[in-house]
């Protein structure tokens, strides 16, 4: 048994989003990127387990079906500023002058304003709703949220591995104590500061990006 733990240890680590130079600048990044790599876990170990019923994932690349239909998606401040870090600082070429426009142009409950080319332009950091949301048989029909029409096609995401996503997450609000970490995830105020994806603010973004983009261009050659 230990060492089946250990092992599934090792591959938790391996898929684990790595950007060792912003982690040493941003406190909060590494808090989010090993939050991500516990969803991600639950994840892998949830499709096994339906694949294993006959069930089989109908979620592809190119497909953004969620992405456009959905109008009530969550996302927790931690994620705002992991997205925000993301496309103003890491995002290049075509995919970040659609993203800012889309940004800029945004209105309450458009589609996500991150995609870019049919696809999502932040999959990396993409917030834990998207990373569970999956669906399984048949791909999503134009304007189908299959949660309601066919809830036994959608993933049911695990509950420790979102908890214990949550319980990496909660320092970055100033709870460090654990046994208090575990209490606001039990309770479930730990859902007290979420947010939804279509009702954030997000034309002050583009402005970020512009004006990241200002400062990089002024600094000198070296």
């Amino acid at each position: 048994m230990k060492t089946k733990k250990r092992s599934q240890a090792r591959s938790s680590s391996q898929r684990r989003l790595s950007f060792p130079e912003d982690e040493k600048v941003h406190p909060w990044l590494p808090l989010l990127l090993d939050a991500y790599a516990a969803v991600d876990e639950g994840v892998d170990v949830a499709i096994r387990s339906a694949a294993r019923r006959g069930k089989k994932i109908a979620c592809a690349k190119g497909c953004s079906a969620c992405c456009r239909t959905h109008r009530t998606i969550p996302v927790y401040p931690l994620e705002l500023v992991g997205l925000s870090w993301y496309v103003t600082e890491k995002m290049r070429g075509s995919e970040r002058d659609i993203v800012k426009s889309r940004l800029r142009d945004y209105r309450e409950y458009d589609p996500c304003p991150f995609l870019a080319h049919g696809a999502c332009a932040v999959h990396p950091m993409r917030p834990v709703a998207c990373r569970q949301f999956n669906v399984f048989n048949e791909p999503c029909r134009e304007g189908e949220d299959p949660y309601y029409t066919r809830r036994e096609d959608v993933l049911t995401p695990i509950k420790r591995y979102t908890d214990r996503a949550f319980f990496l997450m909660l320092p970055f609000y100033g709870i460090a104590d654990e046994k208090e970490r575990w209490k606001l995830i039990e309770t479930g105020a730990v859902h007290q500061v979420v947010k939804l994806m279509q009702t954030c603010n997000w034309k002050s973004l583009a402005g970020k990006m512009e004006e990241f983009e200002r400062r990089h261009a002024e600094r000198p050659n070296r």
